[in-house]
C-alpha cells in the first residue's frame, strides 16, 4: 500500500502544496501577522522537509521539535483558533490541489497529532 507522500503525488506535490499553502496563509488576516519579520524562502524549506517527513517520505527535516519552534508564537498569542485556521488552509490548498478528501482527513489526523506541542500545552 502507498503511503500518504506517495498518494498525493510525492514531492513534486508538497512543493506546490507549500507554496500555495504561504500564499493562503500570508494573506489570512486571522494569522499573518505572525510572519511578520519570518525568512519566507527558509521558512518554506522547512516546511517542505516537515511534511514530506510527516506524510511519509524521505526524512530530510531537521528543523526544531513542535514545541520549541513554536514557543516563541505561543508568547505573542498563538492559541487554538489560529492553529485551526493553518489546518484549514492547508486543507483548502490540498483540495485545491485535487487530493483525494479521506487523504486530507489523514493531514488533519497528522496535524492534530502535534497540536498540544505546537500550542506549548
Amino acid at each position: 500500500m502507498t503511503n500518504l507522500f506517495e498518494r498525493i503525488g510525492g514531492e513534486p506535490a508538497v512543493d506546490a502544496a507549500v507554496d500555495i499553502f504561504y500564499r493562503k496563509v500570508l494573506s489570512d488576516n486571522r494569522i499573518n501577522d505572525f510572519f511578520d519579520g519570518v525568512d519566507m524562502d527558509n521558512q518554506i524549506a522547512k516546511q517542505k522537509a516537515f511534511l514530506t517527513m510527516a506524510f511519509g517520505g524521505p526524512n530530510n527535516y531537521t528543523g526544531k521539535d513542535m514545541r520549541e519552534a513554536h514557543k516563541h508564537l505561543v508568547a505573542r498569542g498563538l492559541v487554538e483558533r489560529h492553529f485551526n485556521a493553518v489546518v484549514e488552509n492547508l486543507a483548502d490548498t490540498l483540495s485545491e490541489l485535487g487530493v483525494e478528501s479521506s487523504d486530507i482527513g489523514e493531514v488533519a489526523k497528522i496535524a492534530d497529532s502535534v497540536r498540544e506541542d505546537v500550542l506549548n500545552r
